[in-house]
């Protein structure tokens, strides 16, 4: 099995299952409860917290666990409008991640307007209408910091002097990014910042939310004390200490695995344009996160190539994996002004930690034949 689809989720790294493993036979105290083994879940808890605060260069104080990358994102953004009931704007771009685009659209029927800031054919946003989008109305700008199916990388920095200048909040979704490149929240200037877990070898359902000390922002699941009264509910325990080992490992790995993945992308790239004639690559060259290699196979489906690939035990997406299920273009490939034909004509290989030259070599022999075979065909 070759399996190409990291941006998606990615496998649980060993050392980060046996950590987790451990804890889920010894370590079933409840971490609020004074005794010995609830205050060593506690306790747990905080290291997994600090190891994260340090990873995003914050405090430990502005580290907020969750149940998901998405439901950070809802957590910023509502939690922000919650707070300014007088401000009824917000701000984000036309290629997020639908956690963001759905948030907006439930914004809209309390009467909280959005406006989607533009991007260009590589996917980067314009900074000039954010700047001209801006009124004493806004509350906040989301946008994410590096794009899911396509790889791009925003100026969050511009973004965030831009916000600054009008009084406005910026949150930014890193789960693309966070354990990939440098992600530092004082060098982005940001106020609040989502991670997951599942897409940095860690475990699914659990997430992180990055609150600058001071930002005013509402709870967003009211009930107990835990995470200082912002998310009630019995932590997850063992998902924070799963999430903070992979941050733990992810900090320990970083530019080997940056390197690593990076080389298998080029070659995969530059072996693709080689052997495959009609494409067309999606995306940035540069300020891309490169294991994100998405390409348009003209005049053939996606979901073809896809359902071709798995044939051949390898697997592959034709964009985000919380969209695949539904009949609709991406919106990010639309965004970025493909063709509803070309956009259709896409798949996205992602690339992570246990792929290895022997699975670019593979691909590469099967794909240009895959697509040969569809072309003869359709």
């Amino acid at each position: 099995m070759i399996y190409m689809d990291n941006n998606a989720t990615t496998p649980l790294d060993p050392t980060i299952c046996e950590k987790m493993s451990h804890f889920l036979k010894y370590h079933y105290g409840n971490p609020s409860s004074l005794y010995p083994i609830g205050r060593e879940a506690y306790q747990m808890i905080t290291e997994a917290r600090d190891i994260i605060s340090k990873a995003l260069g914050a405090f430990r104080t502005e580290i907020f666990f969750t149940g998901s990358g998405t439901e950070s994102d809802n957590f910023a953004i509502k939690g922000v409008f919650d707070a300014y009931p007088e401000k009824n704007e917000f701000i984000t771009s036309s290629i997020e991640h639908l956690a963001v685009i759905n948030t907006a659209h439930y914004l809209a029927k309390k009467g909280i307007k959005t406006k989607f800031v533009p991007v260009d054919k590589f996917g980067f946003i314009d900074l000039d209408f954010l700047k001209d989008a801006i009124t004493p109305k806004t509350a906040l700008i989301s946008i994410m910091h590096a794009n899911n199916e396509i790889g791009t990388i925003q100026p969050i920095e511009k973004v965030s002097e831009i916000a600054k200048e009008k009084g406005v909040l910026v949150h930014t979704d890193a789960v693309q990014s966070f354990g990939k490149i440098d992600v530092n929240v004082n060098k982005l200037g940001v106020d609040l910042l989502s991670i997951s877990g599942h897409k940095i070898y860690g475990p699914k359902g659990v997430g992180a939310l990055y609150i600058r000390k001071g930002t005013n922002i509402l709870p967003f699941i009211h009930g107990g004390h835990q995470e200082k009264g912002m998310r009630a509910g019995t932590e997850n325990t063992s998902g924070i200490v799963g999430l903070g080992e992979a941050a733990r490992v992810c900090k320990e790995r970083g530019s080997k695995d940056k390197k690593h993945i990076e080389k298998l992308a080029d070659r995969l790239k530059k072996g693709i344009e080689e052997k495959i004639p009609d494409i067309k690559f999606n995306g940035a060259e540069k300020n891309r996160i490169k294991g994100t290699v998405n390409f348009s196979f003209l005049g053939l489906e996606g979901e073809a190539i896809l359902l071709a690939l798995a044939t051949k035990e390898i697997y592959i997406s034709t964009g985000s994996a919380c969209s695949e299920g539904g009949q609709e273009v991406s919106h990010v490939l639309k965004a970025i002004g493909l063709e509803d034909e070309t956009a259709k004509a896409a798949i996205r290989i992602s690339l992570g930690r246990f792929n290895t030259e022997e699975n670019i070599e593979t691909v590469l022999n099967e794909l240009p034949e895959i697509i040969a075979q569809l072309r003869k065909i359709s």
